[in-house]
């Protein structure tokens, strides 16, 4: 039994095709632009926060590995947990239930510059009397004047 082989025009074999020389980068341009627009439309909605007008210091912003978690005093005086308003009397019981989850940084305050000092103090006082030694407040990094 002798098995016939085809063979194409060129005379080589059935399952032989010549290589593509040009890569193709039309889809490849494509994906990047739409990859672009994306991260363009949601780079703006990565930085969360409440707006407030924190002092200006010359410390260094620290290095943190995980998600920090924030208590926000606004300059009237209401106070944010994250980006959610919270009222003060449920603010160490959510806390609390945080920290039972395994939660062991340092928790940040972030207070308005025109606010008053003393409600600042007041919250870092539920803090502490909650049992969070891990208290740090939050400023800006000043930028250096010019000398007239």
């Amino acid at each position: 039994m002798a098995a016939a082989l085809q063979h194409n025009a060129r005379g080589r074999g059935r399952g032989r095709r010549r290589p593509m020389a040009e890569i193709n980068v039309t889809p490849f341009v494509d994906v990047m632009l739409v990859l672009l627009i994306v991260f363009m439309v949601t780079a703006p909605l990565l930085t969360v926060g409440v707006p407030v007008d924190l002092p200006k210091t010359k410390a260094q912003a620290l290095n943190q590995t995980r998600e920090p978690l924030s208590v926000t005093v606004k300059r009237d005086g209401r106070i944010y947990l994250q980006n959610a308003p919270i009222a003060e009397d449920a603010l160490v019981p959510k806390l609390t239930a945080i920290a039972a989850n395994g939660y062991d940084q340092r928790i940040f305050v972030r207070g308005d510059r025109a606010v008053d000092y003393g409600r600042v103090m007041e919250v870092m006082g539920l803090l502490s009397s909650a049992g969070f030694t891990h208290i740090g407040l939050v400023t800006d990094v000043a930028k250096n004047k010019p000398k007239t």
